[in-house]
């Protein structure tokens, strides 16, 4: 039996990776995060949004944290729905 608690932990860590992942890459280049940001929403000036301090623990930690919590939710709920419809329409019981 499939339990969604691990989906939404699948989530969870698959998000805080990337996340980590990403900040990462800002971190050593943030002019280049910026232009790919620039260029992924088709133009538009994500240059007035830089901060002016320095990325630090506590900028990275607060959003994982929620990103992660959130994936876990989302994952879960997800994989909790995915086993009703299924178990429905194929006649399980579930």
């Amino acid at each position: 039996m499939h339990t969604p608690w691990k989906t939404g932990l699948a989530l969870a860590l698959t998000m805080a990776i990337s996340y980590t992942v990403c900040a990462l890459l800002y971190a050593l280049w943030p002019g280049q995060g910026i232009a790919f940001l620039n260029a992924l929403f088709h133009g538009l000036d994500f240059a007035r949004l830089q901060t002016p301090h320095a990325f630090d623990v506590a900028t990275f930690l607060g959003p994982l944290l929620v990103l992660s919590l959130w994936g876990l939710l989302v994952g879960s709920l997800f994989a909790w729905l995915h086993c009703k419809l299924h178990c429905k329409l194929h006649g399980k019981s579930g």
